[in-house]
């Protein structure tokens, strides 16, 4: 049996204030053109389909064209379920009357995992879906006393393990951050004030586990995969590679993974040098429409550099004076201070004005407090 594996699509993304969506129907347009080529059993998409829980109307409409020509002209099913991006309840909408098309979503978490059941030569593939889910949602569903990621999601899969008929193979599609893999600067956590992770081992029993939430594509072990994000959402992932997923799984539940790149309409890049040596190199960039930021090494004084740096990058993000970055210990502390959480940012705050830290039941009531309005903002953003 064969899969297309995708997620993090972020429809409606803005990067340095730049609406992509043009650029994601630009490589969704390809991503389509793939399914009708290589006609998978079914394309598995593995959360934060959209990157605020309110999208922009263009986002939505793009999403409803894709899978249109997916499930209805290309007449491929599609397993899809909520990231920590999503509005659960706004994705689940009519899931049980788009089921009956082949789109299967799974947006909220109920007490039993949502199933889909697909045959091949070799017999009968169960995939389930299982959504992102804070702790609190998967103990009210399940009925049980859950505090942790780990426990909530190992909970869900013990549930799944308990029902699933043995010689049966088993997929999982999933939203998680997994332990040992590689993070980028664009990924949302997934908990305040404490971990979001979860070990690989609570994955066993499952011949493959197609996840979304890390934007680079990897493997950890051979079973659990992570197909990356549609673009490059943050300048850590300049380098990345994007690709979808081609999954092979034979009788036997043995995994082939066979990347597929698909053509960004600009790329990203991160350009050093000075400004008028990238000018003088850019106009003649054949690349030059992609996006770039670029770090300026000039020391001295530079009028409107921004202005100067698109006659050549048009669409050039932003500049960076490498001068700046290490001019001493105040743009190091600055530095660090932006990579603090804002948990810790208070902390350090009332440590300032307090001149004490705060105690344990302090702590536990601000992380509570922000989780609360983490919660809110994904369903108002």
């Amino acid at each position: 049996m064969r899969f297309l594996h995708t997620a993090d699509w972020h429809l409606g993304r803005l990067f340095h204030a730049r609406s992509l969506i043009e650029d994601q129907a630009h490589v969704l347009d390809q991503f389509v053109a793939l399914v009708c080529d290589v006609r998978p059993d079914a394309v598995l998409i593995a959360g934060d389909v959209y990157d605020r829980a309110v999208p922009p109307p263009e986002a939505v409409a793009l999403l409803d064209d894709v899978l249109a020509r997916i499930v209805v002209e290309a007449n491929v099913p599609v397993v899809m379920i909520a990231g920590n991006h999503d509005s659960a309840q706004r994705l689940d909408f009519g899931a049980r009357l788009l089921a009956a098309r082949g789109l299967h979503v799974a947006g909220r978490t109920g007490p039993e995992t949502a199933c889909v059941s697909l045959r091949d030569a070799h017999g009968e593939v169960r995939i389930y879906a299982l959504p992102y889910a804070e702790p609190a949602v998967v103990r009210d569903a399940l009925g049980v006393d859950l505090s942790s990621h780990e426990a909530a999601l190992g909970a869900q899969l013990d549930g799944i393990r308990a029902s699933h008929p043995a010689g049966v193979r088993a997929v999982a599609v999933g939203h998680a951050f997994v332990v040992g893999g590689a993070v980028s600067e664009s990924e949302r956590p997934l908990s305040v004030g404490g971990s979001g992770a979860v070990g690989a081992g609570l994955f066993h029993g499952f011949d493959f586990v197609a996840l979304g939430h890390l934007h680079r594509p990897q493997t950890i072990g051979e079973r659990i995969h992570y197909a990356g994000s549609l673009l490059k959402y943050s300048l850590s992932e300049a380098d990345h590679l994007k690709t979808v997923s081609l999954v092979e799984l034979d009788e036997k539940g043995a995994v082939r993974i066979e990347p597929i790149a698909l053509q960004p309409r600009r790329d990203l890049r991160i350009l050093t040098g000075e400004l008028a040596r990238l000018v003088e190199a850019g106009l003649a960039d054949a690349r030059r429409d992609d996006y770039v930021y670029a770090v300026l090494t000039d020391t001295g004084a530079l009028l409107d550099p921004m202005a100067r740096l698109r006659e050549a990058y048009p669409n050039a993000l932003a500049i960076e004076r490498s001068i700046l970055a290490r001019s001493g210990q105040a743009g190091e502390a600055g530095r660090r201070m932006r990579e603090l959480d804002t948990g810790s940012l208070f902390a350090n705050f009332f440590r300032e004005v307090a001149d004490a830290d705060l105690d344990g039941d302090q702590r536990r009531a601000l992380d509570h407090l922000l989780a609360g309005m983490e919660a809110s903002e994904r369903e108002s953003a």
